[in-house]
């Protein structure tokens, strides 16, 4: 029996909005929110606004923009925000249940060692996007030190928490907006430090978007 003709394979792509303009603008809310607690703009009573905030804000439009990064194909953008979503979900649990103004070093220890995970995406973002990357390492600088503030109690390391935090809120809200145009005008309005295969995204050919299909998880057989 001759061997039957393979049947051909069609991919279907549906487009979405850029999801990292809602990621990021939660994690501005969140930052600040603590920078405020860290710098004393806030009694500590108002912790638990923040956690507030944290939990039924930050985490649910950080946890959106993760399922549609992925869906986007984008793994730097699904992880980031994902990481980003749980670290935030567990701060804002354990600022609910301690006394005002704790410190906590477990809580600590989660920080540090979120700081670390949050540079596996912000490392390969820096490749096609700077500003996206730089809010992920601004980010894990700032889990960092505020985690070294939450293992010391130290006044030092809680200044220097607040004012990354701030930097870091800064940082989000302009790239918010500088994706938010450039998915509106789909062209670069702000500079978001696209290069490589971060500026054929936004320039390449239709062919250039799709010949690496085949290789992208969904499509191979395994992920």
């Amino acid at each position: 029996m001759a061997d039957e003709p393979a049947l051909p394979a069609r991919i279907v792509l549906r487009p979405i909005a850029n999801p990292l303009p809602l990621g990021v603008l939660g994690l501005a809310l969140a930052t600040t929110m603590y920078a405020a607690l860290q710098l004393a703009w806030l009694d500590p009573e108002h912790g638990q606004v923040a956690a507030v905030a944290a939990l039924f804000f930050t985490v649910p439009v950080q946890l959106i923009a993760s399922v549609f990064g992925f869906l986007a194909r984008d793994a730097v953008a699904g992880t980031g925000m994902a990481l980003l979503a749980g670290t935030w979900a567990t701060v804002a649990v354990i600022t609910l249940t301690s006394p005002p103004g704790a410190t906590n070093a477990g809580l600590g220890t989660v920080f540090v060692i979120a700081g670390v995970a949050m540079l596996v995406p912000a490392a390969p973002a820096w490749a096609g996007r700077a500003v996206p990357a730089a809010v992920l390492t601004t980010t894990a600088i700032r889990f960092a030190v505020t985690g070294g503030y939450e293992l010391t109690g130290s006044g030092a390391w809680e200044a220097a928490a607040g004012v990354v935090g701030l930097a870091l809120a800064a940082l989000a809200v302009y790239a918010a907006l500088a994706l938010a145009f450039e998915d509106m005008k789909y062209r670069t309005v702000l500079p978001v430090g696209r290069r490589h295969a971060g500026a054929a995204a936004m320039s390449g050919s239709e062919h250039a978007q799709t010949e690496t299909l085949t290789y992208e998880a969904g499509v191979r057989r395994q992920v």
